[in-house]
C-alpha cells in the first residue's frame, strides 16, 4: 500500500507517494519541521536540511564509537 504525503515550499505544492511504513514517519518527522497546512519558505527547508544532517553526523559519530567499544571489548 501507499500513502500520499504533501508539503508545500515557496508556495509550490509537493506531492509524495510513498510507502504506508515510511510514509507514517516521514509524515511524524515532517510535522516536526515545517507546517503541513501552510506555505514553507526556502530558509524553513534549508534549516530542517542542516538539522536532519547533525542528526545523521551525531549518530555516525555514536556508531563508531559503540563500534570502537566492542573491538576494543572483543580483543
Amino acid at each position: 500500500m501507499s500513502k500520499k504525503v504533501s508539503l508545500t515550499v515557496n508556495r509550490s505544492r509537493f506531492n509524495l507517494e510513498l510507502d504506508d511504513a515510511f510514509a507514517e514517519y516521514l509524515l511524524a518527522q515532517l510535522e516536526q519541521d515545517f507546517k503541513l497546512d501552510g506555505n514553507n519558505d526556502i530558509k524553513l527547508l534549508l534549516q530542517a536540511y542542516v538539522k536532519k544532517n547533525f542528526e545523521c553526523f551525531e549518530q555516525e559519530n555514536e556508531i563508531a564509537r559503540l563500534i570502537d567499544k566492542i573491538d576494543r571489548n572483543v580483543k
